[in-house]
């Protein structure tokens, strides 16, 4: 039987800066985890996640990578050996991952949805009628496809403000882009009179 087949588990390989790879097949052993594969590098303290069909989860700590160069008709591939978390210690243990991540919108989103509005570097009046826009565009525009449309346009009329020194001509083009509503126009007007010069 060749080994890939006997990969039937589904694992996650979770970093230590918080990185991960999903999607790969693996054996999961007691004691060790068989990957063969090696486009992947796995180091001692990664966390391997093992997602089962039951909808379960079950976390190992990488002891030793155990990688081995391919020989003959045997690939390159890991023979881990691992030691199983408890759930305190596995939730403990991803919680300790340090996310790297920098910008003035930066944020991480830990097995959550985020549905805010960040608008940072961006005068009180501006942040108002941006968030005033996107209500507006939600309660007028009907067409799911023009409101997505419309509320990209927002987004990249934030950019402008959010970079600090918007570009006059670009924001009079956005704003012609959104659709021709008169509370939306009028919105739009102040955003361009907000930019001056």
């Amino acid at each position: 039987m060749p080994f890939r087949q006997m990969m039937t588990d589904n694992i996650k390989v979770i970093k230590a800066d918080g990185q991960e790879v999903e999607g790969l097949k693996a054996s999961v052993q007691s004691k060790g985890i068989y990957l063969m594969q090696s486009d992947v590098l796995i180091e001692p303290n990664d966390l391997i996640q093992r997602i089962m069909s039951n909808g379960g989860t079950e976390t190992f700590k990488v002891i030793d990578p155990g990688f081995h160069e391919g020989v003959h008709s045997i690939p390159a591939h890991y023979q881990m050996k691992v030691q199983k978390l408890g759930i305190p210690e596995a939730e403990k243990a991803i919680q300790s991952i340090t996310y790297n991540i920098s910008g003035p919108n930066a944020r991480v989103n830990n097995h959550s949805t985020d549905n805010s509005t960040n608008i940072v570097n961006v005068n009180q009046d501006v942040a108002d009628h941006l968030v005033l826009l996107r209500e507006e565009i939600e309660k007028l525009v009907n067409a799911s496809e023009e409101r997505k449309d419309a509320l990209e346009v927002v987004d990249a009329i934030q950019g402008q403000f959010e970079s600090g020194s918007p570009s006059k001509a670009v924001i009079k083009s956005l704003v012609s882009a959104l659709p021709h509503a008169g509370s939306i126009a009028s919105i739009g007007s102040f955003l361009l009179s907000a930019i001056g010069g």
